[in-house]
């Protein structure tokens, strides 16, 4: 336990440091905060999920390392920005739903198809890398096209501060995630829990943390561009360069569990899913629909924990679970249709 607070402790003091780095970079640079969300601010929150991602998948624990990611794209979407719109209404721009948040789904679709045979290899990971370079160089073009991708003002001299952070946060965060993880596969080991389950929860809520923070922040500062952003981002971060690098500098093929294609994966494209006409209506995300986020991951969790455990409400929670989520989705599709209809 010790062992386990140390680890979170170091990486949530290197996520500071890097999110510190990463806006005074910005502000260098006289980014947009959408864009600063989407970008530098997302990279360091990807930060840990890298480490924590990258340690799991060299010391084998394979299960750990995509259920933290699955995991971490479920929470941050029904958790992080449930818990953000319960605060306050969540308001984002129209590019960012209109381009942006099907960029996620279809990261959370490509990853899903590509764990359908079970084995994750150089090929796909060389393909989710591509899929993110493409995706920088399309949000490159949208800045320039709107002559605030940076500001060539400011000197080497300005940039010591942020570069010299981004070195400390990124020691702190690698040295957390080798105590995290260690941590995390003994408890795993005494309480005969599989790695797949921490990951879909403690690893993947502990690597988040430093995302919920920085949204949270924005948030109180009344930026909410940046905290939407910051969550669409990091996804798409984690799911096409933090996975495709974990795959590339794996010693072997990731091999992906039938559980993680009968329930995660699927739920993790479901809540992508939701996400898109969620905030088409009126480009925002009211205080019911942040609880209604809530609700789903603390249902999400549940399962979990029934299944866990053998427990027989585990089957009915993923008989509702499932079904739920796109009718959900055909639901605000539906609210989305009305509220484009009202506008045109």
């Amino acid at each position: 336990m010790i062992q386990w607070a140390i680890g979170l402790a170091l990486m949530l003091l290197g996520a500071e440091c890097m999110v510190r780095a990463a806006v005074g970079l910005a502000h260098r640079l006289n980014m947009r905060p959408v864009r600063l969300g989407l970008t530098v601010v997302a990279l360091s929150s990807s930060a840990p999920q890298m480490a924590i991602a990258l340690r799991a998948s060299t010391q084998g624990a394979g299960d750990l390392a995509l259920g933290s990611l699955f995991g971490g794209l479920i929470f941050s979407v029904l958790g992080t920005l449930g818990l953000c719109a319960l605060i306050s209404p969540l308001r984002v721009s129209r590019p960012v739903v209109l381009h942006d948040l099907p960029a996620m789904l279809l990261a959370a679709v490509l990853v899903y198809a590509l764990c359908l045979n079970e084995n994750l290899g150089t090929w796909e990971g060389g393909l989710l890398i591509g899929a993110l370079v493409l995706w920088l160089w399309r949000l490159l073009g949208q800045a320039r096209r709107h002559g605030r991708s940076w500001s060539r003002q400011g000197t080497p001299r300005s940039l010591a501060m942020p570069v010299a952070l981004a070195v400390l946060g990124l020691g702190a965060t690698a040295l957390g995630s080798r105590w995290l993880i260690g941590a995390t596969l003994e408890v795993a080991t005494d309480l005969g829990l599989s790695q797949r389950i921490m990951g879909l929860t403690a690893v993947a809520i502990c690597a988040s943390l430093p995302e919920l923070a920085m949204s949270l922040i924005a948030l109180l500062r009344g930026e909410r561009d940046l905290a939407v952003g910051n969550v669409i981002g990091s996804n798409l971060f984690n799911l096409l360069g933090v996975l495709g690098f974990v795959i590339l500098a794996s010693p072997e093929p990731l091999s992906v569990s039938p559980n993680a294609l009968a329930f995660e994966l699927p739920v993790m494209v479901g809540v992508a899913l939701l996400a898109m006409p969620l905030f088409y209506t009126g480009y925002r995300v009211s205080r019911v629909e942040g609880l209604i986020l809530l609700v789903l991951y603390g249902v999400f969790g549940l399962h979990l924990l029934s299944f866990t455990f053998g427990m027989p409400l585990a089957a009915r929670l993923e008989h509702w679970l499932l079904p739920a989520l796109p009718l959900l989705a055909t639901m605000a599709v539906f609210r989305a249709w009305r509220s484009w209809r009202r506008r045109h």
